[in-house]
């Protein structure tokens, strides 16, 4: 009898050590299959980004809407005047009062911008040299539109050249291979150079962030810090 209990009990202390093995064994496993670090977006940590050094602000009171900015734009960057091919855009809607009949729509040059934390290939990048403007590489894009979708305003500030099938998107001039001066936050904008009416300037301070008319500025009273 005793020797019936002996064995009964070696055999469960055997069964529970394999049962017990295996658990340890499996759970071995599922912990080297996990990453070891999550990232800022699991942890929820929201993910920052320099601010850039330059914002283009427009005042719609002083537009008269002769979309001089828009083929300078395409000129500098392409080397041929097509609002198409613009990274400024402008709407007349003659049944809108004034001074909504005319709106100017820039890229905010956003301090979280969607589009580079969305772009797969990194095209869409925060240029450091260049005053930490949001630009896009023309040379990595692939054309995918993803920065496109991803811009939460409309129309979306990036645009599509559809002779070149990539993206492209206002860089204060930075990168305009037709354009004399040089540009950037620093130096000169050929929308700003060129606009009749005085209606576009470059400013450091980041606009309101509150609405879409943040970076419509009453430019007679508006000063750069």
């Amino acid at each position: 009898m005793a020797e019936e209990s002996k064995n009964k009990k070696e055999k469960y202390s055997r069964r529970e050590f394999i049962v017990s093995s295996g658990t340890i064994i499996a759970g071995g496993s599922l912990s080297a299959a996990l990453p070891e670090k999550l990232s800022a977006a699991e942890k929820g940590v929201k993910e920052e980004y320099p601010l850039s050094k330059g914002y283009l602000v427009y005042d719609s009171r002083q537009c008269s809407g002769c979309m001089s900015c828009m083929l300078v734009c395409s000129l500098v960057h392409d080397g041929e005047a097509s609002t198409s091919l613009s990274r400024i855009q402008i709407d007349r809607n003659v049944f809108n009062p004034y001074p909504q009949d005319i709106q100017i729509f820039v890229c905010r040059q956003c301090p979280e911008p969607m589009c580079v934390k969305n772009c797969p290939t990194g095209a869409c990048h925060i240029s450091a040299e260049n005053g930490n403007v949001r630009m896009i590489d023309s040379e990595k894009c692939i054309g995918c539109k993803t920065c496109i979708n991803a811009c939460p305003y409309i129309p979306h500030r990036p645009v599509f050249n559809v002779l070149k099938n990539i993206s492209m998107k206002c860089d204060l001039c930075a990168n305009a291979p037709y354009f004399s001066k040089k540009g950037g936050p620093f130096g000169e904008q050929a929308c700003v150079t060129i606009c009749p009416a005085g209606a576009l300037k470059v400013v450091s301070e980041l606009p309101s962030q509150k609405d879409s008319m943040g970076y419509d500025l009453n430019l007679k009273q508006h000063s750069n810090p």
